[in-house]
């Protein structure tokens, strides 16, 4: 296989998955503030989010395979799930590596989520607000591609979609309405 299919492979499906992730993460928002209208009913919202997000870890298992099997980085198998174990961007790939078992965490648990517990369920789920900063961070420090006006223009706007995310969720008077104490202690029961 060539290695410059190897890099378009790689570079490719990590800034696919970044976009996916990002979208997953702004839908998780929204279906946390169970939004909807008549136009949009609930659940399509949390299928899309389900559906995106599978999409976005098929993206995910192409990027790590492809950078690994790469000549050019020589990462190996211990280096996509251990951080800091390799020379190559030491930090920057680290703060993948990170993102990457985050995300794995939450397949598990996903997987096993009538066995582990709802409890236990959103506990790791909320693993997902550490996994998509290491991730962009990842998008803006590693790769050949980092400092490119075109890559830079992806990493702003999937910045700018979860802050608006953020900014939605901060803001709807359901937020509001729900960050009463004793209502946060009835979602963990």
């Amino acid at each position: 296989m060539s290695d410059q299919i190897l890099w378009y492979a790689t570079r490719g499906a990590g800034v696919v998955s970044l976009i996916l992730l990002t979208v997953v993460f702004a839908l998780g928002i929204v279906t946390s503030l169970r939004w909807q209208s008549r136009a949009w009913p609930r659940f399509v919202t949390a299928q899309l989010h389900n559906n995106i997000a599978l999409l976005s870890v098929v993206f995910l298992v192409i990027h790590v395979v492809a950078a690994i099997v790469d000549p050019f980085v020589n990462l190996g198998w211990a280096t996509a799930l251990i951080p800091f174990s390799t020379t190559y961007r030491p930090l920057w790939m680290a703060l993948g590596v990170i993102s990457v078992d985050l995300v794995l965490a939450l397949i598990v648990t996903s997987l096993l989520r009538n066995r582990v517990g709802f409890r236990v369920w959103r506990l790791v789920h909320w693993a997902a607000y550490a996994a998509w900063p290491m991730a962009v961070l990842h998008s803006i420090g590693t790769g050949s591609d980092s400092g490119s006006l075109w890559l830079r223009a992806v990493d702003v706007a999937c910045i700018c979609v979860v802050v608006g995310a953020i900014a939605w969720r901060v803001l709807s008077p359901r937020s509001r309405e729900s960050a009463q104490p004793v209502r946060v202690l009835e979602d963990f029961r």
